[in-house]
């Protein structure tokens, strides 16, 4: 039976929050080793967070551990935004092959080459992936393992350090990196953690095609320009729904565009950046093809809450009962779009673990881009929670 654990301690000595966030995440082992240990340290100068993630490592025994700096962590029920705190992770996964592993980015003829990647087993189910944005490629690799380790679904997020470029600090197995990226791969018989992503959004205005785009230039909307079309749409909306897309319009991509309705998580949410001089088209932040559907977004607190509820109640009704879980929330979630009265940097964690019913530890950090599958392909994403459930 899987057990798991999570542990939070604050405190302006991360040597001290380590051992006491160790010790509580280990609590719910018992006297089983954990296979597998997950650090997330936010606060203080960068040697001192490695000192702290090695800590973690030293106190806890995993059988494979990674970990990451962030700007914020969450642990024990709780979010915890720039504050120096500790989380920890600890699972006991019965029957799993758990394989840590680090990347790193190595210059190749036609560019660049990621080295470092273990061999793919057959049972492999997932991968988790903490990279560091300054000198990992995220959004390159996501791209390639699409298509060289297709069906994998890879969940994670970007670290953050304390002072930009170079503060990052990654941890494998107790040994600490400041470039690249950290991972681990999870397969067995039995063991099958399963993503779900929520983007945060809800849908205003019609589904349309694509009759004329440029690369990530929307050029046309069912036949009219995009802008005209998209102008039309806002007029028809609410004076509330006017003035969340006034603050950041947002643009749904339907992955599968021959599928006859397209519900919530079928859409792939990229923002509307503006408009593009040459062609008076939208520019987005994605590719978009000619024939693909798309459905306009917003985003607000509300949205982003019920969005997270639905799709967790969802997977609650067609997936066992959840152990525990991973979760990586961005960083422009939290205090910043939920607020007191949602629950703040609480709101997160505390879904997940009211709609999953949990029965272990549920950490993670704030992210400043998010990794997951949505539609069977993994991406990075923005404003996004992402999380890793695991069975009982």
């Amino acid at each position: 039976m899987t057990h798991i654990g999570d542990g939070l301690a604050l405190d302006a000595d991360l040597l001290v929050a380590a051992e006491r966030a160790s010790r509580e995440a280990l609590e719910s082992l018992g006297a089983r080793r954990p296979d597998l240990v997950c650090a997330f340290v936010s606060g203080g100068e960068p040697d001192l967070v490695a000192a702290a993630g090695e800590r973690v490592a030293a106190i806890t025994g995993g059988r494979a551990m990674i970990g990451c700096s962030a700007g914020g962590v969450i642990g024990a029920g709780r979010g915890v935004e720039a504050t120096a705190a500790v989380s920890v992770w600890a699972a006991h996964l019965p029957g799993a092959d758990v394989r840590a592993f680090h990347l790193e980015v190595m210059t190749a003829e036609a560019g660049m080459a990621v080295i470092g990647m273990p061999e793919r087993s057959d049972d492999d189910s997932v991968a988790v992936l903490l990279a560091d944005p300054y000198s990992f490629p995220a959004d390159g690799f996501i791209t390639r393992a699409n298509d060289a380790l297709a069906g994998l679904a890879i969940v994670g997020g970007m670290s953050h350090g304390p002072v930009g470029a170079g503060s990052t600090r990654l941890w494998v197995d107790g040994r600490t990196h400041d470039r690249g990226a950290v991972g681990v791969l999870i397969g067995g018989p039995g063991v099958v953690a399963r993503p779900v992503v929520s983007q945060g959004c809800r849908p205003v205005g019609p589904a349309m095609t694509v009759t004329a785009a440029s690369g990530n230039v929307l050029i046309e909307l069912a036949g009219v320009p995009a802008l005209q079309k998209v102008e039309e749409i806002l007029a028809t909306l609410p004076p509330g729904e006017q003035a969340l897309a006034s603050s950041g319009l947002q643009l749904g991509i339907a992955l599968d565009e021959y599928a006859e309705d397209h519900d919530r998580g079928d859409f792939l949410i990229r923002g509307i950046l503006g408009l593009d001089p040459g062609s008076s088209g939208l520019v987005v932040g994605d590719l978009v093809d000619v024939g693909c559907t798309v459905r306009l977004q917003v985003r607000d607190a509300e949205g982003a809450d019920e969005d997270l509820r639905a799709l967790l109640g969802d997977f609650r009704g067609s997936n066992p009962p959840t152990a525990g879980a991973l979760l990586f929330s961005c960083n422009g979630r939290g205090n910043h779009l939920f607020g007191s009265s949602l629950g703040g940097a609480d709101h997160d964690v505390t879904v997940v673990r009211r709609e999953l019913r949990t029965t272990g530890g549920v950490a993670g950090f704030f992210a400043g881009g998010e990794l997951g599958p949505v539609a069977g392909r993994n991406h990075l994403h923005g404003f996004t929670a992402s999380v890793l459930a695991f069975p009982a």
